[in-house]
């Protein structure tokens, strides 16, 4: 068995390890993520609207630069270079914030990880596809998604011991040495890198006769309702508010939200192997419909019950959107386009991200963060609808 076919799990060995390292550096990401937040506004004393710009800029700063990325991982057949870069940016940006003193700076290194992400991210789904055979890409995939996400629900579960061990320090010094700490499960990922995974790069062949995917009728038709779904995907910032308006303490938003990551972990690995199954156009647009449910309940949410069944549905849908659109790709792409294809798809979801959190936000200081959670319902629901009705009628394979 070749060195590209070795198995662990029954799992390629690039996308086992890949999988390990992106657990690892969302354990980093997210021991801090659940914490900002409160560092926004109780800290740094920023405003509602402000918070939710910052929040959605740094969140759609990374697809900016995917695109760009994933061409220049196809160009030079170097994408693990790209990943590893990308990792250890993120990872040096991480530990800096506890340095912070002003919305600039803060603004800054987040859109600095966030550049990092945008960097390793189109090259590092290419060499999953590069590594994966097309008819398990769902399942490639799903298993990525499930270890970056038990990485989401390690992160802030180690969040809430270090709050606890050090519930008798100032809030502004525990956010801190949270900061710092968060950066050595990250800095173990980047070794993992560099010495375990495997360049695919070199078999990616540039086929200049075939016709590139990006110039599908259809594909630039799924481009557009990813557009609207995006526009209707706020912060993760947004859910843990609403449990603040709930009156809920930051452990306990800290709890639903590694009950979020719980449910999104759980799921994102068979969602990705029954995708191959069913057809992962179908998949995507079960998505949207959970997506629409999940904001329903946190706008009319008043009770633990209906809070904590907003958060298992946003889990599902995250698990869902953020697995099988990029496998649904990575199968419609040449394999000398890989990178190309799956930036694309990232760079129009980035871009449509910003003003989504920016409207929620404005939708909350103007009225009610009710009226953003029913805002985010319609467009999941429009992003549904088209891939029900006109998309139905494009002969796209699943």
């Amino acid at each position: 068995m070749s060195e590209e076919e070795k198995r662990i799990f029954g799992i390629n060995r690039n996308v086992f390890f890949l999988g390990l390292v992106s657990f690892l550096n969302d354990m980093s990401s997210e021991m801090i993520i659940p914490i900002v937040p409160a560092y926004l506004l109780n800290v740094l004393e920023i405003g509602k609207i402000a918070s939710g710009s910052i929040m959605g800029l740094i969140e759609s700063s990374s697809s900016l630069f995917k695109v760009f990325f994933g061409y220049l991982s196809d160009k030079f057949k170097r994408r693990k270079l790209f990943v590893t870069l990308g990792y250890l940016i993120s990872n040096v940006s991480k530990g800096a914030l506890a340095f912070t003193h002003f919305w600039w700076d803060f603004l800054a290194l987040r859109i600095s990880d966030r550049v990092g992400k945008g960097i390793r991210t189109a090259p590092r789904d290419a060499l999953i596809a590069d590594s994966s055979k097309k008819e398990e890409s769902g399942k490639s995939f799903g298993f990525h998604r499930m270890m970056d996400t038990l990485g989401a629900v390690a992160g802030p579960i180690t969040a809430m011991g270090l709050l606890a061990l050090m519930s008798s320090y100032p809030p502004e010094l525990t956010y801190r040495l949270i900061f710092l700490i968060s950066a050595i499960p990250g800095f173990i990922g980047v070794l993992l890198v560099i010495f375990l995974i495997r360049d695919r790069g070199w078999g990616v062949k540039r086929k200049i006769e075939r016709i590139s995917a990006l110039k599908s009728r259809n594909l630039r038709l799924f481009l557009i309702v990813v557009a609207i779904g995006a526009l209707g995907r706020y912060s993760y910032a947004f859910t843990l508010w609403k449990a603040e308006e709930l009156s809920y303490s930051i452990l306990h938003s800290l709890g639903f939200y590694a009950i979020f990551n719980a449910i999104y972990a759980l799921s994102a690995y068979p969602v990705g192997y029954y995708s191959d199954k069913i057809g992962k156009r179908l998949m995507i647009t079960l998505g949207f419909g959970v997506a629409t449910l999940a904001s329903m309940l946190f706008a009319y949410a008043q009770n633990f019950a209906t809070l904590l069944l907003g958060f298992i549905f946003y889990g599902v849908y995250m698990g869902i959107e953020d697995t099988v659109p990029r496998a649904y790709m990575a199968d419609l792409a040449e394999e000398f386009e890989r990178g190309t294809v799956i930036g694309a798809y990232h760079t129009v979801f980035g871009v449509f991200v910003l003003p989504a959190s920016i409207i929620v936000g404005y939708l909350w200081q103007i009225s009610s963060l009710q009226l953003g959670f029913l805002y985010s319902a319609f467009m999941n629901f429009l992003a549904m609808f088209l891939m029900i009705v006109p998309l139905s009628k494009m002969r796209i394979e699943s």
